[in-house]
């Protein structure tokens, strides 16, 4: 794999208990496979090798002979092999014996890891067979084919290619400060779980909520394997859980109760994780306050192949969640986060008056919805609400009268205001010929409107509310003191891709069938600022899409920039792999190059923009979330995509 990916597997292995020799066949071919999908690392169950369920037999020396025996077969199977093999085996050391996870690599034993927090509870009770491997170090003796390899649960992995595993066992991960905890602390940026985890009604979504949330915790990947149908059934049923997550995300899930082997495969994006742990300071504060001595063993270095296959998933439209129940639990709370900074700017000036600029389209038409129900919320007067609506040269018959037809179904002051007369004026004045329709002729415009509104607002004692959206902030997309200002940006942290979902949201809550009728219009109307004259059908003839790119792919290249620091390189690569074919890569290559160049060209227009709330992980905010200086030049990301 590249450099940014690391690839992994979760195996859920046939077995029979206490039969050392058939698992280990299945084992071994199990690897096969693996290395043939370009696996880098393959986990396997606790005790994979005899089976969890031997019970007694554990301290019989034939079982114990007998997986001593598989194991050095399984390592002399891996010979020439660079991938990471994680088994688990029973092994004694000084007497005691330990539920081991085993890391083998390229005909070696890299390091032994024993499970450290043994259960005496309900249906286990494993003190009678296991001793705890938590004060445990040193090394292990594994007889002379083997040879002496590090022991203990303050053991790391480190492949040649710089990535480093922790490993923990079953129980470990339900302790209240797992050994995972410490070991990422220390570095570990993957952990690998062997496991047996029987099936209880219930107990699998929380365990899947329990290995997502560690992963977060730990701002890593963890990767489960499980034992499956192989199991004895005499008290307790297995039910195979592969599992594979990513900083709080579920990347790869197994299909439950198969009846033979299976595994799951996915790509983990160590340049996200490595980024995280960088920018967030907490985490290396903790590490100062839980000091460990861990050993690091190096994994021997391995010719590999280069693959450029991604297994992994990446959501084309970050912003906006695939689930339907899960999109409208998420606008639900972005709406409340936009209602309460509205609610709380009013409550904080003293202010019982707005003024919005409404032109029939999703940002004006999102914050008119949320101003209004801010307003409810603080018991004032819908009618502290001018709405203005100001047509122009490029406004069209539908947008006007969706926009007259919300005002009205809202119950909001109504103020309709012509701005040809006075941009013709403003023409005159300034020697422009109307006919020439540049960025005069635009901004002009645009900047006509910002001063009516301005002006209302001294008129009436109120402020301006903005309507520019995160997308438009991050390409600049706005006029300079046009409709670039305002005195509160109420859909500053809200991007373009995720606005019509809003303004459906309360399409779908409206009581008022014309109210609901214009707003579904709004969503379905082509996105455009209407600055220049529609066609001869009174069509929209500017449409903002045609000229910077489509949304969903700027949303997305912004989303990668911001949240993880991506170069512009990665970022092409990974919308190939997102949108899948939806683009070509000529065209999102071309559409990439305009986003770099505006996003660096236009942040002195975020250098000034007003306060507004933060609803996601992204925001553009100079204030706190993105300061970067406004003559920073973009030559080195363009320098990297005018070399593809």
């Amino acid at each position: 794999m590249s450099r940014n990916f690391y690839r992994v597997a979760a195996v859920s292995s046939s077995l029979n208990v206490a039969d050392c020799d058939y698992n280990t066949t299945i084992i071994i071919d199990l690897i096969a496979q693996l290395r043939d999908r370009g696996v880098e690392m393959a986990v396997f169950p606790e005790l994979c090798i005899t089976g969890y369920t031997c019970a007694d037999l554990f301290h019989n020396d034939t079982l114990l002979d007998a997986a001593l025996c598989s194991l050095e077969e399984i390592v002399r199977s891996t010979e020439g092999n660079p991938m990471l093999v994680w088994v688990g085996a029973p092994l004694i050391r000084e007497g005691s014996l330990y539920n081991c996870a085993v890391a083998i690599s390229a005909g070696h034993v890299l390091a032994v890891v024993p499970k450290c927090y043994i259960p005496t509870y309900n249906e286990f009770y494993e003190k009678r067979w296991w001793a705890s491997g938590i004060d445990t170090s040193g090394e292990i003796n594994l007889g002379t084919k083997l040879g002496t390899v590090p022991f203990g649960p303050h053991t790391l992995i480190q492949t040649p290619s710089a990535v480093t595993i922790g490993a923990e066992i079953c129980e470990d991960l339900w302790s209240t400060i797992p050994p995972s905890s410490q070991a990422s602390l220390h570095g570990a940026q993957i952990i690998v779980n062997l496991s047996a985890s029987d099936d209880l009604t219930g107990k699998y979504e929380y365990l899947v909520n329990l290995i997502k949330s560690q992963s977060a915790r730990c701002i890593g990947a963890y990767v489960y394997a499980s034992a499956g149908f192989g199991e004895s059934s005499t008290d307790l049923v297995f039910d195979g859980k592969c599992i594979i997550a990513e900083n709080g995300s579920l990347q790869a899930c197994s299909e439950r109760w198969q009846r033979g082997s299976h595994y799951v495969i996915s790509d983990i994006d160590m340049q996200a994780l490595n980024r995280d742990r960088m920018h967030m300071n907490t985490f290396t504060d903790c590490r100062t306050a839980n000091p460990a001595q861990y050993i690091t063993v190096q994994a021997p270095e391995v010719q590999k192949t280069v693959n450029d296959e991604i297994l992994h998933y990446y959501i084309p439209s970050p912003f906006v969640p695939s689930d339907d129940e899960d999109i409208d639990r998420r606008a639900t709370e972005i709406i409340n986060i936009q209602t309460t900074g509205m609610a709380r700017r009013l409550s904080a000036t003293h202010t019982k008056n707005a003024v919005i600029g409404i032109s029939g389209g999703l940002d004006s038409t999102l914050a008119l919805l949320v101003t209004v129900k801010a307003f409810d919320s603080l018991g004032l007067d819908r009618k502290g609400i001018v709405g203005v609506t100001m047509p122009g040269f490029g406004t069209t018959g539908r947008t006007h009268r969706n926009a007259v037809t919300m005002m009205q179904t809202l119950g909001i002051t109504t103020r309709e205001i012509s701005i040809v007369p006075a941009v013709n004026q403003h023409f005159s004045d300034i020697g422009h010929d109307p006919s020439v329709h540049d960025v005069t002729y635009e901004n002009s415009q645009a900047r006509q409107r910002t001063l009516l509104l301005m002006d209302i607002a001294n008129q009436t004692g109120g402020m301006v509310i903005g309507t520019g959206d995160l997308s438009e902030l991050a390409l600049g997309w706005a006029t300079y003191n046009g409709d670039h200002m305002s005195m509160y940006g109420v859909n500053a942290g809200v991007p373009k891709t995720l606005v019509k979902y809003l303004v459906k949201w309360f399409a779908m809550r409206s009581t008022d069938d014309a109210e609901r009728e214009a707003l579904l219009d709004v969503i379905d109307t082509p996105i455009s600022p209407e600055l220049i004259p529609a066609d001869e059908k009174g069509n929209i003839t500017q449409k903002t899409e045609d000229l910077v790119g489509p949304y969903e792919l700027h949303d997305f290249f912004l989303y990668h920039t911001l949240r993880y620091g991506r170069s512009p390189l990665d970022i092409f690569r990974l919308a190939r792999h997102a949108f899948n074919g939806a683009y070509t890569d000529e065209v999102i290559l071309h559409w990439l190059k305009t986003f770099t160049r505006r996003f660096f060209n236009q942040q002195f227009k975020r250098s000034c923009m007003p306060d507004g709330p933060k609803v996601g992980s992204v925001c553009l905010s100079p204030r706190g979330d993105w300061r970067m200086p406004s003559d920073a030049t973009s030559a080195l990301w363009l320098k990297q995509l005018n070399n593809l």
